[in-house]
């Protein structure tokens, strides 16, 4: 990494509105004074999708571009996740490579492995040229440090966990036998074999409820659920904001997400920040904050039993619910709370060569 010094920092990221685990990420930065220590730019280069995406993108390439010629003492901070919308971010990332600025490439989300298997072989090149260029790669979870060491041995990555604020307050009164979903609604995220374990529980628990928030194909879930016979208790709230995902995770029993591919989700861990008991596949960085047993569940993608067996454990024992919910509730405050994620993503700010700011300066300021 360098050792010059950058007084500056252009960071690129979503719409402050936008929906999604990057923009709640990037308001928690604010929150927690991460602008008001460094000398950061905030350049949003999408919000949620159409022509008005376009013209946000061209209106923070042109101030990109301004700043790259501007100023020279300036580090870039690019936060991505896999899909289409990489590409999008690469040409930021390339800009600011071709200029000689220290590039912070900050990885988000799970399905980088699929995203680099499906793409060709130019692509999966650009990929590699990008991570291995990058003065640092952030990454969320260990697990993705050694997928990022097998496609690009030389990169530079640092594991930097999302923050997530504890709950200030003890939560209302939990729903028995309400069990939550809060994710994309397809079949990778392990939604249709969650279908498939409810069906199986109705038996022992006739008034389980599954309350699944997120967008995706809707109309396909609801058929799934009606053919499995339990369209009577499965509930879609479509997307939810901050403030109405804080009130399901209130309220839940217990929280569900047998996914195939994941990182380390951020849904996952507020789950795990308000207390409740979490269920989920061992896949990506998830073994690493789930502990079996004891911070909560882990089942192997696809084991529909094991899944079955494990939620009406929680469900008929609202004791164990409550101490795993407890536990896990703990960890997350230990190494995922804002006081102690920030710092080591400061850390790589250090490292790159930016300086702190007791105050933040002016010099971005756009002109009247």
């Amino acid at each position: 990494m360098a050792n010059t010094a950058y007084p500056s920092l252009v960071m690129l990221g979503p719409a402050p509105q936008a929906r999604g685990g990057i923009a709640s990420v990037v308001q928690t930065y604010r929150v927690h004074g991460l602008f008001e220590r460094w000398p950061i730019e905030y350049l949003a280069t999408h919000g949620e999708d159409g022509a008005r995406d376009v013209a946000l993108a061209l209106s923070a390439l042109r101030r990109f571009a301004v700043l790259l010629l501007r100023e020279r003492g300036m580090a870039v901070h690019v936060h991505a996740a896999a899909g289409h919308g990489f590409w999008r971010e690469a040409l930021f990332m390339a800009l600011a490579i071709a200029m000689r600025r220290p590039l912070i490439l900050h990885l988000h989300g799970g399905g980088f492995e699929q995203f680099h298997h499906r793409a060709g072989p130019l692509a999966r090149g650009a990929l590699s040229l990008l991570l291995e260029c990058a003065a640092c790669v952030v990454v969320p979870c260990e697990a993705m440090r050694g997928w990022i060491r097998g496609i690009a041995r030389g990169a530079q990555v640092a594991c930097v966990p999302e923050p997530v604020a504890p709950e200030q307050a003890p939560p209302a009164e939990r729903q028995a036998n309400l069990v939550l979903f809060l994710g994309r609604l397809d079949a990778a995220k392990g939604l249709f074999d969650l279908f498939e374990a409810v069906a199986a529980l109705r038996a022992a628990v006739p008034d389980l409820r599954l309350l699944c928030a997120g967008d995706g194909d809707r109309a396909a879930a609801s058929r799934q659920a009606e053919r499995l016979g339990i369209a009577d208790a499965v509930k879609f709230t479509g997307w939810v904001g901050p403030s109405g995902r804080r009130v399901l995770l209130e309220s839940a029993a217990v929280f569900a997400l047998p996914s195939y591919d994941e990182a380390l989700p951020m849904n996952l861990i507020e789950a795990m920040a308000a207390g409740i008991p979490v269920v989920a596949s061992a896949v990506g960085g998830i073994p690493e904050a789930v502990s079996d047993g004891v911070t909560g569940f882990l089942v192997a993608p696809g084991d529909i039993a094991t899944l079955q067996r494990q939620l009406k454990r929680l469900l008929a024992e609202p004791t164990l619910g409550a101490r795993v919910g407890a536990a896990a509730s703990e960890s997350v405050r230990l190494r995922f709370a804002p006081e102690r994620a920030l710092p080591r993503l400061e850390e790589v700010y250090a490292a790159v060569g930016l300086c702190a700011l007791a105050v933040t300066p002016a010099r971005f300021a756009k002109p009247a």
